[in-house]
């Protein structure tokens, strides 16, 4: 059985993930405000990403010229070196770890993702990009827990690693009660075009 039917519009964005070492060394972080902040709700380790564009809700017809010049940019792109580092929050009801390391090119990828999906008809809200992790989210009812962890993540700095891979991503939002899901929809591996570039060059006399 399709556990991901087709649908005539999917919800849709553009992102980067973290290698699961670097997952794992948050998670293990987090321990504490996993007990000490029981109603807030939790992200899923397995969901978290750093999103470069969000397109919003696309026709399904919009999938495949967009996969087509997503595959194109990764395979030329180069890998970035990241890192997560310290904690934050959006309003007091969203709360993020932050990203660390090569930000310029995180900010000219995520233009290039931008530009492309636009030269594929795609209109969606531009908003700055502001590099983070999404943690949890926090009931109405429940204001100061996001605050209060986010304090805990202060002085919390994580191994650095290349992000490898760019993402097309789907998820639920919007569509009934429940958890956010996010799945791939597919992801494409940096720079595979520059190391065949690469390989095919003449070695050195």
């Amino acid at each position: 059985m399709d556990d991901h039917p087709e649908t005539s519009t999917l919800r849709v964005f553009v992102a980067l993930a973290p290698p699961d070492d670097a997952k794992d060394e948050l998670a293990e972080v987090l321990q504490p405000a996993y007990a000490m902040y029981p109603r807030l709700r939790w992200n899923r380790i397995e969901d978290w990403h750093i999103t470069l564009a969000f397109l919003g809700e696309l026709p399904s017809t919009a999938v495949p010229s967009l996969r087509t010049v997503l595959a194109g940019l990764a395979s030329s792109h180069p890998t970035l070196r990241l890192g997560l580092r310290g904690g934050g929050h959006f309003d007091e009801r969203l709360l993020w770890t932050g990203i660390d390391g090569d930000l310029k090119g995180l900010h000219l990828l995520a233009a290039d993702v931008r530009d492309l999906a636009r030269s594929c008809g795609i209109e969606f809200s531009d908003r700055p990009l502001r590099p983070h992790l999404t943690l949890a989210r926090s009931r109405r009812d429940d204001p100061a827990s996001v605050p209060q962890a986010a304090a805990g993540l202060t002085g919390f700095v994580g191994r650095p690693w290349q992000a490898e891979r760019l993402h097309l991503v789907g998820s639920n939002i919007g569509r009934g009660p429940g958890p956010i899901r996010y799945r791939d929809i597919e992801a494409w591996r940096f720079g595979a075009a520059v190391r065949a570039r690469d390989d095919s060059a003449p070695a050195e006399p």
